[in-house]
Parts: C-alpha cells; sequence; structure tokens
C-alpha cells in the first residue's frame, strides 16, 4: 500500500513504502540520513563532506532518492538549498509493520527515536506527509480540541486563533502542559504560533521556540509541512520522537477515523 498517493501529471509526490525500504537499503543514504540526525538543514556541500568518496553528482543521486521516499525535505534560501530530515515515512512503517508484532528487539531498529535527536542548540525540524482529506477537516483537526484530543495523547489544542491571542494544549481537567501566541493565522492554509513547554521543569526554562503548520491541497489529499524551528536543547529532547508519532496519528484520524493504536 503506498504511504502517499499518485497526483497529478502521473508524479509522486510522496512514496510506496518498497521505496523506504529502498531509500535506506543503501548505507552511503544512510550516512546521509545520520548526517541530517546531527545537524539538520545541511546545503549539499555540507553532506558532500560525510560521503569523500563520491563526486557530486553521485551525492545528489542519493539526495534524490531520499527525496522520492519522503525521507528528506529541501527549503530554498537564495542561492542555497537546505536539506532536512523528515522521519515521518520511518514512523509509518514503523506504526504499520513493526509495532503491529511487538517485538521488543525490532522496537530498535534504525534507531527511530534517534532521528529526532540534536543536541545542538536551536535547531530547526522540518516534517512532511500526505493525508487523504481537505483542508478544512485538516484545519478543524489541527485547532478543534475535542479534535486534537483525539490525536494529540488526549490534550486539548485551546484558542480562538486569532492573531495576537495565546493558545494552550491542556488536559480535559485544565492542567496545561504547551502555550504560546498566535503569530499568524490563514484558514485553511497556514497557522504561526509560539511554542513554550509549561509542564516540564528543564524545557519550561527555553525560550519559546516556533511552530509553522502550512497545509496544501493536492488532488484529493492535502501535503502538510510542518515546521518547528528554534528549538533549544531541553526543548528538542523534549520533542524527541513526539512529532514524528503525532503527524502519523493525525493521519490515521483523518483517514480511518479512528485514533492510532500500537498497542
Amino acid at each position: 500500500m503506498p504511504i502517499l498517493t499518485r497526483v497529478a501529471h502521473g508524479t509522486y509526490y510522496g512514496s510506496p513504502m518498497d521505496e523506504v525500504f529502498r531509500a535506506l537499503a543503501d548505507p552511503r543514504r544512510r550516512t546521509l540520513l545520520d548526517s541530517l540526525r546531527d545537524r539538520d538543514g545541511q546545503t549539499l556541500t555540507q553532506l558532500e563532506r560525510c560521503l569523500p568518496s563520491l563526486r557530486r553528482f553521485g551525492v545528489m543521486r542519493h539526495l534524490r532518492v531520499l527525496e522520492a521516499a519522503g525521507l528528506v525535505s529541501t527549503r530554498k534560501e537564495g542561492r542555497f538549498r537546505y536539506h532536512f530530515l523528515n522521519p515521518i515515512p520511518i514512523r509509518l512503517v514503523h506504526d504499520r509493520w513493526i509495532a503491529n508484532y511487538e517485538l521488543p528487539v525490532i522496537r530498535t531498529m534504525v534507531g527511530l527515536k534517534g532521528y529526532l535527536e540534536d543536541p545542538v542548540m536551536t535547531v530547526t525540524k522540518r516534517y512532511e506527509i500526505y493525508i487523504a482529506t481537505t483542508p478544512e477537516r485538516l484545519w478543524a483537526a489541527i485547532t478543534d480540541p475535542e479534535l486534537t484530543r483525539q490525536w494529540w495523547h488526549g490534550s486539548l489544542a485551546k484558542s480562538d486563533w486569532q492573531s495576537g491571542s495565546r493558545w494552550t494544549s491542556e488536559s480535559p481537567d485544565g492542567l496545561v502542559y504547551l502555550d504560546g501566541e498566535i503569530i499568524d493565522v490563514d484558514p485553511p492554509r497556514r497557522l504561526v504560533q509560539t511554542f513554550h513547554v509549561v509542564h516540564d521543569d528543564a524545557a519550561a526554562g527555553d525560550a519559546p521556540s516556533r511552530l509553522t503548520w502550512e497545509i496544501e491541497a493536492t488532488g484529493a489529499s492535502c501535503r502538510l509541512t510542518l515546521t518547528h524551528e528554534n528549538l533549544a536543547e531541553a526543548t528538542a529532547e523534549y520533542v524527541t520522537g513526539g512529532w514524528e508519532y503525532l503527524v502519523s496519528a493525525l493521519k490515521t484520524l483523518l483517514e480511518t477515523g479512528q485514533p492510532l493504536s500500537v498497542d
């Protein structure tokens, strides 16, 4: 079953699971992913250094395979193109194959948690996923507290979703886990908010980070791009492994109507 679907002009924006397995099978591509895990947002020139035996075009070919599998996303700024690790396809493989077999030794494969670990201060993490839904339904799932509780670990996202307003992520009985400010809102296409951990002592001391949700309709599906920027060390550790699970849970809820279960 494809992770993502074919859209207009016969082009895959996403990739079948076998493309993910094929991409991970080559040790040079795993080296590129490891490099992005250690320092996300690298240019081609920077990534060439981790594969010194290859020419520039060889590195580019491997990056194209990783992009086709959805494991790497890019963002162009001026003359430079920056590459970001996108662990969501690995999470989907985990949810589809690994978790269902409940083998503890397999749960450690490929270092799934390690793909989001980054001790460097003020890092950026970027995630892309395609969901078979409409922009309006996806927007509602992100902003409606009764829907967020079904995919965001039972927490309710609360705000009036206006620029300058406060937002919180809290338990049903009012315990606040996260809070921040709405920076920019353009429903159902774009939401920018600050992100501050309240209930964890270490992360609470960090300055707020910046969270951007971007929704783009692509035929019968939507491409969701989630960018988490300005992550200080404790906050980066707090969200390690979290966003890959949450966007997978969001996809499952919208496509099946049921919360994600990996029991």
